[in-house]
């Protein structure tokens, strides 16, 4: 199957965290079944896998998402005192020494970013200057990572206003747009369920034991006699997946995409990097779930 001809396909990557690495599956058996995205846009995480797609990277970049582990999660972890817990530096560090960073209006394929204005609440697109830098600031989550200060405005995560960047697509020239929601499958009591953490292990528990020990005060500590109440982590990260889940739902009933794809991917928590595998195996389910839809749809337009 090819995409018809004269038609610019575009890729709207939503945000998600560990889950964003669901979007390497989906690239990979959209091109196994000959759909190259002329265009791609993305938010969070999807900015992040949409940078690496443009740029020609995305088999160096999913070879390192492969081998992360959770020690490699924990290591990009650097602690801030102000405007997130976390600075976000040695994770780009990495990219600047790993990843060549080019000028977004130099890649080999056409990227924009989407970013958040923190003062306004204005959406911003990034689609020009240096694409780590627009990716960093389209993956600062509010309390976890730290805002970037771009031409005097400062900016913080995207998927605050944009979760699925379709209108983005449409706007870079895109005649076909195909969406990568994930979310979709995190609604209602489903939401709270999959992000509970009964106990403070795994990558999660690390990263929090290595919060309390440089910050004792920071977290409240379990008592005997208090009933259990959902800890910190509990709360940030149900609270940030209700909030993209119905943000995504009114962005697509407004701007509603060509082709939607929805990896199943409640079982994965937001920091489970060190769980890629998993996750590109969905990416790569959600596409052969709709392929025929695909295959049927693009044939009429041909």
């Amino acid at each position: 199957m090819s995409t018809p001809a004269g038609q610019r396909v575009g890729l709207a990557l939503g945000g998600g965290a560990a889950r964003g690495w669901a979007h390497v599956g989906v690239i990979r058996a959209l091109e196994k079944i000959g759909i190259r995205a002329d265009l791609v846009c993305g938010t969070s995480v999807g900015a992040l896998v949409g940078a690496a797609y443009a740029a020609g990277e995305l088999d160096r970049f999913e070879q390192w998402v492969l081998g992360m582990r959770i020690k490699d999660v924990v290591g990009f972890m650097d602690l801030s005192l102000g405007g997130g817990l976390l600075k976000g530096e040695r994770v780009m560090e990495f990219f600047r020494r790993n990843f060549v960073d080019h000028l977004i209006e130099d890649l080999p394929k056409p990227f924009a970013a989407v970013a958040t204005a923190l003062q306004s609440g204005g959406e911003v697109w990034l689609r020009s200057g240096s694409t780590v830098e627009a990716v960093r600031a389209s993956i600062a989550l509010p309390a976890f990572l730290t805002p970037v200060v771009r031409d005097g405005v400062v900016l913080v995560d995207g998927g605050l206003v944009n979760p699925v960047p379709v209108s983005l697509a449409r706007a870079m020239g895109a005649d076909i747009v195909i969406a990568v929601d994930l979310n979709d499958d995190r609604s209602g009591t489903g939401v709270a369920e999959a992000t509970r953490l009964e106990e403070p292990d795994g990558v999660v528990g690390e990263w929090i034991r290595k919060l309390q020990e440089n910050f004792g005060a920071l977290l409240p500590t379990k008592t005997p006699e208090r009933p259990k109440t959902p800890s910190m982590q509990e709360v940030l990260f149900t609270s940030i997946d209700i909030m993209q889940q119905r943000i995504t739902r009114s962005r697509l009933a407004g701007e509603p995409p060509d082709f939607i794809v929805s990896p199943r991917l409640a079982q994965l928590h937001l920091f489970d990097f060190h769980r890629a595998r998993e996750a590109i195996d969905e990416g790569l389910r959600a596409v052969q779930a709709i392929e025929s839809k695909l295959q049927a749809q693009l044939a009429q337009e041909s």
